[in-house]
């Protein structure tokens, strides 16, 4: 992780009270793992492949058995289909709206299921998604939100925002989010970075404009921006101006085209790592089964 810098480090450790709750919390998870008999990380080998080295030195059997949704298309059991890592329910509905729309042209906005705004991150938001909208006639966007996006309150939407989108935008409360990034008219991601988001986005191939906000959101972000040159960051003091010179850049910029063909190159690895019985992940997946949850014979 080299040239990380402090404001990408985890969230949780950057208390300086060693008495902390996340700080005991997670010197506790730590001393768990080394007694374990294994980890188990929805990623694949050659995105991080120097971390696992490190993390494979030191504790016990590492398995990467990633990206999870893409290695469970290549099992053939109709009863999986209902296994899912959303935590709201979903609303399909958004997938005709956006059979409508034409390739690469739609932004697809999520915060994630747990992120919560104060207000005036709230406004700012909506304020800079609506001037977007207004803005730009070349692409649509797709809203997700949660009922309780904005802290202490239901996420209410201005109805000056709803007026002014309407005909260019849909808001959803939550979406099947593999479904949407797999879908052919996105053409860009405006993530919080959480971890579940970030390896769908490979998955699928969209570029990511990174917001992140807690947790392992400031790594992810890193990692996407400055290690695999799929995403690019937005400072948490964001301006309304300075989101719509990342979705101009992401969608019609050079660099936007540089980061796509990025990712489809990461989509591919990806692919290759879970495609067949003998990629990477799949075969981690029948070790780890079979050292770990099977009984010895005797």
């Amino acid at each position: 992780m080299q040239g990380i810098r402090l404001k990408d480090i985890p969230s949780i450790i950057h208390s300086v009270n060693l008495s902390d709750f996340m700080i005991k919390f997670a010197l506790e998870i730590n001393e768990k793992t080394l007694k374990s008999s294994a980890i188990i990380f929805n990623t694949f080998e050659k995105l991080e492949h120097e971390v696992l080295y490190a993390l494979s030195s030191t504790f016990p059997p590492v398995y990467t058995i990633g990206p999870l949704q893409l290695l469970l298309n290549q099992v053939k059991d109709d009863s999986l289909k209902s296994i899912g890592s959303n935590l709201w329910k979903e609303v399909p509905g958004c997938l005709e709206w956006l059979n409508s729309k034409e390739p690469n042209s739609v932004v697809y906005v999520n915060y994630g299921s747990i992120t919560v705004f104060f207000d005036r991150q709230r406004k700012i938001s909506f304020n800079s998604m609506k001037l977007k909208v207004q803005e730009d006639e070349m692409h649509r966007e797709k809203f997700r939100i949660r009922p309780d996006l904005v802290a202490g309150d239901l996420a209410i939407i201005p109805p000056e925002f709803v007026i002014e989108t309407k005909e260019r935008g849909l808001l959803a409360s939550w979406c099947p989010q593999e479904q949407v990034l797999a879908h052919p008219s996105i053409g860009g991601f405006l993530t919080h970075c959480g971890w579940n988001s970030t390896i769908e986005s490979i998955s699928s191939g969209v570029p990511m404009i990174c917001w992140p906000y807690f947790g392992d959101q400031q790594t992810n972000c890193w990692y996407s921006c400055t290690q695999w040159g799929i995403g690019v960051e937005m400072d948490n003091d964001v301006k309304r101006d300075v989101v719509e010179r990342l979705v101009r850049e992401l969608m019609y910029g050079h660099k936007g085209k540089e980061m796509k063909k990025r990712v489809m190159e990461w989509r591919k690895i990806a692919e290759e790592a879970t495609m067949s019985s003998s990629a990477s992940s799949f075969l981690n997946l029948e070790k780890m089964i079979m050292q770990v949850l099977l009984p010895p014979r005797r």
